[in-house]
């Protein structure tokens, strides 16, 4: 009986670089997860031999292979302990204020054709009722970050349209002959009548 890595492949050349073509389209987990899927179904579980025949990493195969084995997904220190906290999960309670705010500033677009509500809350407003509430202004962001919190929250200030008044006159238009202008002839013709 052959070793494994002695065996034939069971994948033709095409198909490992449409496999190697898949995993470089992911990131992350999700990546690692595919590998270590095609590394049980295609190299019995080895890393090694996925290595030399998709040109994985061994080392992320590995990590793959651990993740699904116990269900625990590996965070690198980077993605995990870096960047700073959205003002929402700072600050949770004027969080959950600034959403009752808006909302009952609130109005659903009237086409209906998003999810969108449309607020006449302006994000200096906010903030003053936010203080009004009790928050320090150690609590709260700046008006700006205000509004993009606003709108990552899915309000959009939008102004109240009032009703426009008809226009009374038309707009002169090039085409039309009465809104050309009058020639010398015409208008000397017009005085002597």
């Amino acid at each position: 009986m052959k070793a494994a890595s002695e065996r034939e492949p069971l994948l033709s050349s095409s198909q490992i670089e449409d496999l190697r073509l898949a995993a470089s389209k992911m990131h992350g987990v999700e990546r690692r997860s595919f590998q270590a899927e095609m590394t049980l179904k295609y190299c019995d579980g080895s890393a090694r031999i996925a290595e030399r025949m998709f040109g994985w990493g061994r080392d992320t195969v590995k990590v793959g292979l651990a993740e699904k084995r116990t269900g625990i997904v590996c965070m690198g220190a980077q993605s995990a302990a870096s960047g700073a906290k959205r003002w929402e999960e700072k600050q949770p309670d004027a969080a959950l204020v600034l959403q009752q705010l808006a909302e009952a500033h609130a109005q659903q677009d009237p086409t209906f054709q998003t999810t969108i509500a449309y607020t006449r809350l302006t994000a200096q407003e906010a903030i003053v009722q936010l203080r009004q509430q009790g928050f320090g202004q150690e609590q709260l962001p700046a008006a700006s970050t205000m509004a993009v919190i606003l709108n990552r929250m899915g309000y959009r200030l939008k102004p109240v349209v009032k009703a426009i008044p008809p226009k009374n006159c038309l707009k002169p238009m090039r085409s039309l002959t009465t809104s050309k202008p009058k020639t010398v002839e015409v208008m000397m013709a017009a005085s002597s009548d």
